[in-house]
């Protein structure tokens, strides 16, 4: 991607490997969960992550906040490689890259009440002492929406979506710029995921906050995302304005899950046909060559199996990967139709 001043976030082809088993006798096997992710996050905006389980979304998330060792590769926040600084230095830049996990009742540590749970942060980097930090708790309390009442409470005494306001308060204690939300309302009743999702968006214009927003369901994603950006075990796939990835997407993978989401008009919704990929997804230890979808890509042909292809702009800021289609031949369909096998090969 280019380099730009606008953008606050940019990964160079990020790699993030684990080694899994291995002893004296045999060799350990190496699981490639991020494999070469290159994409600019831009000041103010949200850059939605989607695709499916075990494909390296919330590993590339802990990746870019160094929750997760990077195994090669530039993560650049203000064009500084924090992929490559000390700890300290990266402790030092934690205060403006923040996360939302994604299990509200696994992320609060059940012994504190939310006045230290929400103060932690405050107190760890000397924003304020001593009765300043809890009236600055009962603030961003009632930010997210939560009564300043509740803050000798314990997360055991608070509902899914009331906790998941205390991680998003902890998360904005420390008056961060970029946050990552790692599938923030998958846990969530239908009801008050709606809630969060427009307390994220009011967050995000009070405070000109930056989101990498994570998440499997493609309506969320819709919603809140500027831009999407499509994850298959481990690469990115498509990349474009969120409504523009919605309404005309080129990528095989892209148009099968989109095609997943339901349509609230019912007359259209029984006349649409639905893309069903088979197979399951390959696993990471030992991925496809070639392209990583060709496996269970209805428009596969040999050159997929020999070329791994680049993400390249196929239209003006829409980016695909995909040897099928090109600038001039954009609509893999078409290319299927008219007989056409790897565009510039």
């Amino acid at each position: 991607m280019e380099e730009n001043g606008n953008n606050l976030i940019s990964l160079q082809n990020l790699k993030v490997h684990f080694k899994i088993g291995g002893g004296f006798f045999k060799e350990a096997k190496v699981v490639k969960a991020v494999d070469g992710v290159s994409f600019d996050i831009k000041r103010g905006e949200t850059l939605g992550l989607v695709g499916e389980s075990g494909c390296g979304k919330s590993t590339l998330g802990k990746a870019i906040l160094r929750l997760t060792p990077i195994t090669s590769g530039r993560a650049m926040y203000k064009n500084r490689d924090i992929a490559n600084i000390s700890e300290s230095e990266m402790l030092a830049q934690r205060k403006n890259l923040q996360m939302i996990f994604q299990d509200p009742y696994a992320s609060l540590n059940p012994r504190m009440n939310v006045g230290q749970i929400i103060g932690e942060p405050i107190q760890t980097f000397g924003l304020q002492r001593g009765k300043s930090v809890e009236a600055m708790v009962q603030d961003l309390m009632e930010t997210v929406g939560m009564s300043r009442r509740f803050v000798k409470r314990y997360p055991h005494e608070f509902s899914g979506g009331q906790r998941q306001r205390i991680g998003i308060a902890r998360a904005l204690a420390v008056d961060p710029e970029f946050i990552v939300a790692d599938e923030p309302i998958s846990a969530l009743d239908v009801s008050i995921q709606a809630q969060i999702m427009n307390l994220m968006e009011r967050l995000q214009a009070e405070k000109n906050l930056t989101y990498l927003f994570i998440s499997h369901d493609l309506r969320a994603v819709r919603h809140l995302s500027d831009r999407v950006a499509v994850l298959y075990l481990g690469k990115i796939v498509e990349l474009a304005d969120g409504k523009e990835i919605y309404k005309e997407s080129l990528h095989p993978y892209s148009k099968a899950l989109i095609s997943a989401v339901p349509v609230p008009d019912p007359e259209i919704e029984a006349k649409r046909e639905r893309i069903i990929l088979k197979g399951d997804v390959p696993s990471p230890i030992n991925p496809p060559s070639g392209c990583h979808f060709h496996t269970r890509c209805p428009y596969m042909i040999e050159e997929c199996k020999r070329q791994t292809p680049s993400l390249v702009e196929i239209k003006p800021n829409h980016f695909a990967a995909c040897v099928r289609i090109s600038s001039d031949r954009p609509n893999i369909e078409a290319n299927e139709k008219d007989g056409l096998g790897a565009i510039g090969s």
